[in-house]
């Protein structure tokens, strides 16, 4: 069995650090135990460590599903410099390397593995998994498999039964924030009822919370430059959709910022380009919508502006905690236009599956297809859960020889939409945070219903500082 001295020997040898943070030798304790473990710990806390250690320790390969490939190339190569033989696997790898990273999987070499959650549910993948020798996996952005969470992305739905397949090896969650309800789904989808969870609490005292109340799109702009020229150092301003981004570009652009841009409608050189002078310094300012941020690793950001509401307090949180990573104060402002709420119900109302989308996706498996756009794959889920479809070891969707009738795609649809009016609320949260006279920080912890701060205010936030004379709070 591995010993804290083995620990605090790689720690140091391989890693050059003396101590670890809190939170961290629970979850690599648990892991070396061989036991499936959540850890939520927040942004810059040093997630990563949690399962490197464990990797330089474990027989077998370690496989890290990540959502971001553009974030794979520095961990490897960071790995790499430390001695830790680490290989990606996806679409933007040359051939000959990847063709070397499979063939070390063959020859069960102890690696570090970074894969997409579509790589690794595709049938060949699975094929060479297999043939491997795999200690653990490792999910990170672990709150992207959760329906009832903030950035449910459904290529993440496979990964359960991946793990059937694979034997159940130990898996390691990583996430920086996830609710209750957000935690039990977590274990029901990846297969982990007895998960153990280390949470090392949300609290973070140096980001100071702010809301500024806007009139109209004009005064939001003006605010959000105001802001920029105010506060030194490099920062985020996130945009609920590409027109408001490039709309903030602009302005600031002609204002003389140094600024770039990232939506999801760039092309992947554009993106690429513009997140690496971003990374590098050679811009201050980064607008975007959130397709920008999920695991970037600039440690100096000293504010991040919310334009518009998001969707939930958990996408805020997430969002506005890249800011002060490096545990130097920062500023996180939101920009609240009461209008602008009318964007995320929007966006809410196009998600869900309905009954017919649940018949077109089983008529589509019937006949040897797999839909991949978003709402089928979660219309796939939704009849697996029906007993109507089910998983080979290729993670395949097959027919069970049952057949839904119109009236159980109807109840399933209608189970669903539950999530709907979960979001319905969340986003009425959010709403009220914004409108709340109370301490910031307390009502995020009371969201996540986190006790570990002992806090009833944070006395940083801008209600702390200046309270205004009618509080209200979150219902």
């Amino acid at each position: 069995m591995t010993t804290h001295h083995q620990i605090r020997k790689v720690l140091r040898d391989v890693f050059g650090m003396e101590h670890l943070r809190p939170g961290q030798q629970q979850v690599i304790d648990s892991v070396l135990a061989g036991r499936d473990t959540l850890a939520i710990m927040p942004t810059g806390s040093g997630k990563s460590l949690c399962y490197q250690i464990p990797a330089a320790l474990l027989k077998g390969s370690t496989v890290v599903v990540s959502p971001l490939i553009s974030l794979m190339k520095d961990q490897v190569e960071k790995l790499d410099d430390i001695g830790l033989p680490a290989d990606q696997l996806n679409s933007k790898v040359p051939a000959v390397e990847q063709q070397e990273a499979q063939q070390g999987l063959r020859e069960r070499q102890e690696r570090i593995v970074f894969c997409t959650p579509e790589r690794l549910t595709t049938p060949d993948f699975m094929s060479l998994l297999h043939q491997a020798d795999i200690g653990l996996v490792v999910v990170d952005e672990a709150h992207c498999i959760s329906r009832w969470g903030h950035d449910f992305r459904p290529a993440y739905l496979d990964i359960g039964a991946a793990l059937d397949a694979l034997g159940r090896p130990p898996v390691l969650a990583l996430t920086a924030t996830a609710t209750d309800e957000v935690v039990d789904d977590i274990r029901q989808q990846l297969g982990a009822p007895a998960m153990r969870v280390v949470n090392t609490g949300i609290y973070r005292p140096k980001l100071h919370l702010a809301v500024r109340q806007v009139t109209n799109p004009d005064q939001r702009a003006a605010e959000a430059l105001r802001l920029v020229r105010e506060t030194a150092g490099s920062g985020i301003i996130y945009a609920a959709t590409v027109k408001a981004a490039e709309d903030m570009l602009a302005a600031l652009e002609e204002a003389g910022e140094s600024v770039a841009l990232y939506h999801g409608k760039l092309n992947a050189t554009e993106r690429r380009q513009n997140q690496e002078m971003f990374m590098s310094g050679a811009r201050r300012v980064m607008v975007a919508t959130n397709a920008f941020g999920m695991g970037i690793d600039k440690a100096d950001l000293r504010f991040v502006i919310h334009l518009q509401v998001p969707a939930s307090l958990d996408a805020y949180y997430q969002e506005a905690g890249r800011a002060g990573r490096d545990g130097e104060a920062a500023e996180c402002t939101l920009l609240y236009f009461h209008a602008d709420k009318r964007v995320q119900q929007f966006f809410l109302a196009r998600q869900y599956p309905d009954a017919a989308l649940l018949q077109s996706a089983f008529d589509a498996v019937a006949k040897g297809e797999r839909p991949r756009d978003h709402r089928s794959q979660v219309a796939l889920k939704l009849l697996k859960e029906g007993g109507w479809l089910q998983q080979d070891r290729k993670l395949q969707y097959r027919l069970t020889g049952a057949a839904p009738r119109p009236v159980d795609l109807q109840r399933k649809a209608e189970h669903y939409r539950e999530k709907q009016e979960r979001d319905r609320e969340a986003l009425a949260q959010m709403v009220s945070y914004a409108q709340s006279g109370y301490c910031r920080w307390r009502l995020l912890l009371d969201y996540f219903g986190d006790q570990s701060a002992g806090i009833e205010r944070c006395g940083v936030c801008d209600n702390c500082i200046a309270p205004p004379t009618i509080d209200s709070g979150i219902n």
